[in-house]
Protein backbone atom coordinates (compact mmCIF):
# COMPACT_ATOMS: atom_id res chain seq x y z
CA UNK A 1 0.00 0.00 0.00
CA UNK A 2 1.29 3.48 -0.82
CA UNK A 3 1.33 5.97 2.05
CA UNK A 4 1.57 9.69 1.21
CA UNK A 5 2.56 12.40 3.69
CA UNK A 6 1.92 16.11 3.19
CA UNK A 7 3.01 19.40 4.83
CA UNK A 8 4.30 19.07 8.41
CA UNK A 9 3.50 15.34 8.47
CA UNK A 10 6.06 14.86 5.68
CA UNK A 11 8.54 17.07 7.52
CA UNK A 12 8.26 15.08 10.76
CA UNK A 13 8.51 11.69 9.06
CA UNK A 14 11.13 12.81 6.54
CA UNK A 15 9.49 11.15 3.54
CA UNK A 16 6.91 12.31 1.00
CA UNK A 17 5.72 8.74 0.38
CA UNK A 18 6.50 5.11 1.03
CA UNK A 19 5.14 1.68 0.25
CA UNK A 20 4.32 -0.52 3.23
CA UNK A 21 3.14 -4.07 3.80
CA UNK A 22 0.32 -4.01 6.32
CA UNK A 23 -2.35 -6.24 7.81
CA UNK A 24 -4.23 -3.19 9.15
CA UNK A 25 -7.99 -3.39 8.83
CA UNK A 26 -8.65 0.32 9.33
CA UNK A 27 -6.78 3.59 9.02
CA UNK A 28 -6.51 3.69 12.83
CA UNK A 29 -4.87 0.25 12.78
CA UNK A 30 -2.41 1.48 10.15
CA UNK A 31 -1.57 4.52 12.26
CA UNK A 32 -0.95 2.24 15.27
CA UNK A 33 1.44 0.13 13.17
CA UNK A 34 3.28 3.18 11.88
CA UNK A 35 3.63 4.72 15.35
CA UNK A 36 5.46 1.60 16.54
CA UNK A 37 8.08 1.87 13.78
CA UNK A 38 10.14 4.82 15.00
CA UNK A 39 9.89 7.93 17.16
CA UNK A 40 9.42 10.16 14.12
CA UNK A 41 6.20 8.33 13.21
CA UNK A 42 5.02 8.40 16.82
CA UNK A 43 5.52 12.17 16.86
CA UNK A 44 3.79 12.73 13.52
CA UNK A 45 0.72 10.75 14.60
CA UNK A 46 0.61 11.83 18.26
CA UNK A 47 -2.43 14.09 17.78
CA UNK A 48 -4.91 12.62 15.31
CA UNK A 49 -7.26 15.58 15.80
CA UNK A 50 -4.65 17.63 13.89
CA UNK A 51 -4.70 15.26 10.92
CA UNK A 52 -6.97 14.41 8.03
CA UNK A 53 -6.84 11.24 5.98
CA UNK A 54 -7.85 10.17 2.49
CA UNK A 55 -8.13 6.59 1.28
CA UNK A 56 -7.77 6.18 -2.47
CA UNK A 57 -8.16 9.97 -2.81
CA UNK A 58 -11.44 10.14 -0.86
CA UNK A 59 -11.53 12.07 2.40
CA UNK A 60 -12.53 9.73 5.22
CA UNK A 61 -12.28 9.03 8.95
CA UNK A 62 -9.69 7.06 10.88
CA UNK A 63 -12.16 4.21 11.39
CA UNK A 64 -12.42 3.70 7.59
CA UNK A 65 -11.73 0.23 6.24
CA UNK A 66 -8.57 -0.40 4.25
CA UNK A 67 -10.02 -3.44 2.45
CA UNK A 68 -8.89 -3.16 -1.16
CA UNK A 69 -7.24 0.24 -0.60
CA UNK A 70 -4.15 1.06 -2.61
CA UNK A 71 -3.29 4.52 -1.19
CA UNK A 72 -3.62 6.37 2.10
CA UNK A 73 -2.71 10.05 2.43
CA UNK A 74 -2.17 11.98 5.67
CA UNK A 75 -2.27 15.78 5.82
CA UNK A 76 -3.19 18.66 8.14
CA UNK A 77 -6.65 20.21 7.89
CA UNK A 78 -7.09 22.50 4.93
CA UNK A 79 -7.77 26.16 5.59
CA UNK A 80 -9.58 28.59 3.39
CA UNK A 81 -9.22 32.28 2.98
Amino acid sequence: MDILYFAWVRERIGLPRETVETQAGTVADLVAELRKREDRYDLAFSDLSALRVAVDQKLTDFDASLAGAREVAFFPPMTGG
